[in-house]
């Protein structure tokens, strides 16, 4: 498995009223097996576009993406999503949503039963495999998501913002289990965020967006991802260089957004 490239990938979507929007422009990035990388950047700048290109539910209008030397033409389970909302089935119990996966592609059910299990311990819900998901939290609903994710072994994780929702605490926590899945599991992990906290946190390599249109501004190579696996994350913040990290990326982005600002007053 080798990794993942997006070769010179550009997105523009037609307007009903004849127009266009430029929504991407020539995106070049290599993105090693095992990778953990954050992006952020102002909105409008074109994430979660990026991320639906990745996962196969946009096809570029210009360059092309491919995994493993494949080229990426639609949605597969090599490459797994998960959502700011965790689109798990509320008619299921937590069990037959981590293994709805498996169960669609005809895997047997006792081997169901034993990956089910195995996740439920990863993301620490041992206790909650016959709950409904009404009856659970929202970061346990997003812990769900994960494990329904993983559940399809995908070379390729995507995740969309999967956090914003949650509580400061339960957040903390998320993040510490989002380290250590990709630790034990050398799986690629790619996650969109509007948190420079976080994207500094769960990016060895941080890609900072710029909008309008959507391209690569900055990156960053960083180490607190690594320092953060097993650690409090409260600590990694106090790293002697995380506090001017954070400042210098935040004073990037609201930079962008005055300029963003300024063109709309002036248009």
């Amino acid at each position: 498995m080798s990794g993942l490239v997006i070769d010179d990938v550009s997105m523009t979507f037609e307007l009903p009223d004849g127009g266009k929007v430029e929504a991407l422009k020539n995106i070049n990035l290599d993105i090693n097996e095992g990778e953990l990388m954050s992006v952020l950047g102002p909105s409008g700048c074109g994430k979660t576009t990026l991320l639906n290109i990745l996962a196969g539910f946009l096809a570029p209008t210009g360059g092309k993406v491919a995994l493993a030397g494949n080229h990426v033409t639609g949605p597969s389970s090599e490459r797994g999503m998960v959502f700011q909302q965790g689109a798990l089935f509320e008619w299921m119990n937590v069990s037959k949503n981590i293994g709805f996966g498996p169960s669609m592609a005809g895997v047997d059910q006792g081997t169901i039963n034993a990956k089910v299990n195995e996740l439920l311990g990863i993301v620490g819900l041992q206790d909650f495999g016959e709950k409904m998901i009404y009856e659970l939290s929202g970061g346990m609903q997003q812990r769900v998501a994960l494990a329904r994710c993983l559940a399809n072994d995908p070379d390729v994780i995507l995740m969309d913002e999967p956090l914003g929702a949650l509580d400061a605490l339960t957040r903390e926590k998320m993040q510490s289990l989002v380290l250590d899945i990709w630790k034990e599991t050398g799986k690629t992990i790619i996650l969109i965020t509007h948190s420079v906290e976080e994207a500094l946190l769960l990016g060895e390599r941080l890609l900072v967006m710029a909008p309008r249109p959507g391209r690569v501004h900055t990156e960053y190579r960083l180490p607190f991802a690594e320092l953060g696996v097993g650690a409090d994350l409260r600590e990694v913040k106090q790293h002697a260089d995380f506090g001017p990290k954070r400042d210098e990326i935040l004073n990037m982005i609201w930079d962008m957004e005055e300029e963003i600002m300024g063109r709309t007053e002036t248009a």
